[in-house]
């Protein structure tokens, strides 16, 4: 219910942001029907500081493409707001915008504008995981992890700040926090660890059904999530 929630704001939403960002038209018309309220939806929304990673989509990009087809895909929601006088964060942001037009982007991934605690609010009720990738060892505390953890989100993040004291591996996933003074190796080695992720354990749970329908394996992690990381 909170993920079909979800989605229909973010239709309204996306369509709105992208046509105040004057897109084109083949951009713009995905939004109206973008998302499913039955796909695994994930959430990464912050403040957009350079050492949160986002760039990390960007790495592998054939092979974080092919996440997005097939009936076990995911969707994936962006928001944040990158500092006035940083402006790494946002050529960060601009970098993402240049894949825009590939093979399902436009219906599986929309970058909101004017992330709000409204905004904040609908996400962390709505996404199934939440994925936090700063370089360690720069994470201060990651609250938005935890505010997604109390609806029951799955977090998926580097251990790192709150989570390395709270992960214990029933409630969510972790990528190494190991120190790296060659930034490039380092984001090389933690882009391929979220992708393992993806694909070998965190797809395959999310759908993987009894006879009800309903994903036993993953609810075992939900109730965890609000467990332990309460």
């Amino acid at each position: 219910e909170l993920r079909a929630r979800l989605v229909q704001y973010v239709r309204v939403r996306a369509t709105l942001d992208r046509l105040a960002r004057g897109e084109e038209a083949d951009y713009d018309a995905p939004a109206e029907r973008a998302f499913d309220p039955e796909r695994l939806t994930m959430g990464f929304a912050r403040r957009l500081a350079t050492y949160k990673r986002l760039h990390l989509l960007e790495r592998g990009l054939p092979r974080s493409l092919g996440l997005l087809r097939g009936p076990h895909s995911i969707q994936f929601l962006l928001a944040g707001k990158a500092h006035p006088s940083d402006d790494e964060a946002k050529r960060v942001v601009q970098a993402l915008f240049h894949v825009r037009h590939a093979p399902h982007v436009g219906e599986r991934i929309a970058y909101l504008h004017d992330y709000d605690m409204h905004m904040a609010q609908v996400l962390v009720g709505g996404c199934d995981v939440w994925m936090n990738v700063p370089r360690p060892p720069m994470e201060a505390s990651g609250t938005s992890g935890m505010k997604a953890a109390m609806n029951g989100v799955l977090n998926v993040s580097v251990l790192d700040g709150w989570w390395l004291e709270d992960h214990d591996g029933t409630h969510g996933w972790a990528i190494p926090g190991d120190e790296d003074p060659d930034h490039e190796a380092q984001d090389a080695r933690d882009a391929e660890a979220l992708l393992d992720l993806l694909e070998h354990e965190i797809i395959p749970l999310f759908y993987e059904r009894d006879a009800d329908g309903i994903p036993r394996g993953w609810m075992q992690r939900v109730k965890a999530s609000i467990r332990v990381a309460g």
